[in-house]
């Protein structure tokens, strides 16, 4: 099947053989359809595989199949991502397919003035791509109106929860109107996943092009045990031995990302670091320089484990293994893209067996292990534990970012409120005594369950996964 059989316009097919494509992609192939059909889809699809023109292209058809006459431009479609990389490629993806045709879009993230994206927003916006953090911004100062969307795409969902956004996202629900088509796209299903798609989701079309929870197929993946003290050491010798022009290095800190770059440069390999901490010109100038290859090795943490888009990157070395295990699938993701073949190494030391072990766990098999000759590991070294991050639900370890403005990838979850939570209690002792008449002989746990239960929702996305 060829794009001129998939249902599009003359102009966004002429913009999309423009940039050299002629074939679908597999999710491009399974889900463009169904988006032209106006149904909701819960989409599964590994990154490098084309996902985002799978919802970029029917959506610039659908708004300019129904486009507004001219006059006030309401936001007619928005795309909500985790981070600001995301939103950004997203966005040059909507510039580029739609560059025949007379709409407009606009991109706003954390990390830079408000003000120019308010200018932009004034004067009419048709599509939108936000984070969530700057988009509520927008919304408590006034300056954006959603009561006229008609399509929701939610783009890396799972990293979006993995991040503390969910109570983002269920703000943003709100300012929506109800009557919509939805897109949600996640590399993993979680349970967390799972049941947002039932909350947003009206009897959606499951899609999926690959197993789920697992790596690419074209990457090439391999283990090298290595003590964590020559960790570094071993990294600038790969590079140098092997001479490697472009390597994506992931840490667990910002902290550890800063310290591996500098330790790098002293190496004699030209590197720089990226991640929440850095300010967005900081991170647009170290991206375009290592595409560019002015830098050989760029340093990042897991905040841009999703948005970084480099063409053909031949490398991705985990430095440290990640604490929760999707985010190797996220990490690796960044080779092996559009049907390249790539490599994902990870040095691993005594205090990380358990995390790959996790690893190999969600990706149903064992990773080819090597030792490097001179970096086999001294057996005498007991493993330490690792402290990084907060736990998240369900145990999870999740990323520990520092408050830093409206910064989406800054957000924390606040400490408790004492006065509201003494309002709490007051209204449930309150509820309680209302009880006490009424039931009388029935146990207090009974009657606290009676107060506490919440009528169930029906689950119209379990039957989607055989459950």
């Amino acid at each position: 099947m060829s794009f001129n059989n998939i249902g599009l316009s003359a102009d966004i097919l002429r913009a999309v053989s423009e940039q050299g494509y002629n074939e679908p992609t597999p999710i491009q192939r399974q889900a463009i359809p169904v988006v032209l059909k106006g149904k909701d889809i819960l989409a599964g699809a590994q990154t490098g595989t084309g996902k985002t023109a799978a919802f970029t292209l029917p959506l610039l058809e659908l708004i300019h199949e129904h486009a507004q006459g001219k006059g006030n431009r309401p936001i007619r479609a928005l795309v909500i991502t985790p981070t600001r990389e995301l939103a950004a490629q997203v966005g040059e993806s909507v510039s580029v397919y739609g560059k025949h045709l007379p709409l407009r879009s606009a991109v706003i993230f954390g990390g830079v003035k408000i003000n120019a994206q308010i200018d932009k927003l004034r004067h009419g916006v048709d599509i939108l791509i936000a984070t969530p953090g700057r988009l509520l911004d927008h919304a408590h100062q006034r300056t954006v109106d959603l009561s006229k969307i008609e399509i929701l795409v939610l783009d890396e969902a799972d990293r979006m929860l993995d991040m503390g956004f969910i109570h983002d996202i269920r703000k943003v629900m709100k300012l929506l109107p109800k009557d919509r088509q939805t897109l949600l796209f996640s590399a993993t299903y979680s349970n967390e996943i799972k049941q947002l798609a039932n909350d947003l989701l009206n009897e959606p079309e499951l899609i999926e092009v690959a197993r789920r929870n697992t790596a690419a197929e074209k990457v090439a993946q391999v283990v090298y045990p290595v003590d964590k003290n020559r960790k570094r050491e071993l990294l600038s010798h790969m590079i140098g031995a092997n001479n490697w022009q472009q390597v994506l290095v992931f840490t667990r800190t910002k902290h550890g990302a800063n310290r591996l770059a500098q330790q790098l440069e002293k190496d004699g390999l030209t590197a720089a670091a990226i991640h929440g901490n850095k300010s967005q010109g900081a991170r647009t100038r170290a991206l375009a320089a290592f595409k560019s290859r002015d830098v050989r090795v760029l340093v990042a943490t897991d905040i841009a484990a999703r948005g970084l888009d480099i063409d053909q990157l031949p490398h991705v070395i985990n430095f440290e293994l990640p604490n929760v295990p999707e985010d190797y699938v996220h990490r690796i993701g960044r080779t092996g893209r559009a049907g390249n073949e790539g490599e994902a190494i990870s040095l691993v030391c005594v205090d990380e067996l358990k995390l790959l072990k996790d690893i190999e766990k969600l990706l149903k098999r064992e990773i080819r292990k090597e030792v490097i000759p001179g970096y086999e590991v001294d057996p005498s070294i007991k493993a330490e534990s690792i402290q990084n991050g907060r736990k998240g639900r369900n145990g999870r370890q999740a990323n520990n970012f520092k408050s830093s403005g409206s910064s989406d990838e800054h957000k924390t979850r606040s400490k408790p409120n004492k006065r509201k939570q003494a309002v709490k209690r007051k209204s449930k002792e309150t509820q309680e005594s209302l009880y006490k008449t009424s039931n009388k002989g029935v146990s207090k746990q009974q009657r606290s369950k009676t107060i506490n239960k919440k009528p169930a929702k029906p689950n119209r996305v379990a039957a989607l996964f055989g459950g």
